[in-house]
């Protein structure tokens, strides 16, 4: 399916996973009540949007004239990739589910990208996919992180002074 695509449409892929993503993360950070939580999903949405502009400078195409229009706009599909049970779930989740849920669709899309990195041979169509599943990756990675120190776990910051005691 993804054999065959240009790098434009790759770009054009990786602006509306950005999207998608963002769309998740503004929706999170309107249902919490935790404010440390509602900041990271604030942070987490930003974020999404500076990756959304980096590959939108990439695109060539003249479809999405204008970016701030594009990415305040969501159609149905675009809403629908986060699922009715996880929607109601939102409006439910404390900061530890809601940080679980954004894990496992982190680690979940993560997945998905560098499998069909994968299977592309056109390297520079290769590398749209796999810069999409890095940045990905480093958002599972502050989540993760936050998620640590929130429940108390060892947080990176802290591990020096673990690991000499």
């Amino acid at each position: 399916m993804f054999e065959h695509i240009d790098v434009q449409d790759a770009i054009k892929r990786a602006i509306q996973t950005e999207k998608k993503a963002m769309i998740f993360y503004r929706m999170a950070a309107r249902h919490m009540k935790n404010d440390e939580a509602r900041r990271l999903f604030e942070m987490l949405a930003s974020e999404e949007l500076v990756h959304a502009k980096q590959f939108y400078s990439l695109y060539r195409r003249h479809d999405i004239p204008d970016f701030d229009a594009f990415m305040d706009s969501a159609s149905e599909a675009e809403k629908d990739w986060l699922s009715s049970r996880e929607k109601a779930l939102l409006s439910d989740l404390g900061v530890r589910k809601a940080m679980e849920l954004a894990m496992h669709k982190e680690l979940k899309l993560e997945k998905q990208l560098r499998e069909i990195a994968a299977n592309i041979k056109d390297p520079e169509v290769r590398s749209v996919f796999e810069e999409n599943a890095k940045s990905t990756n480093h958002h599972y990675q502050l989540i993760e992180s936050e998620y640590a120190h929130l429940m108390g776990m060892v947080h990176e910051t802290d591990i020096d002074t673990y690991v000499r005691e």
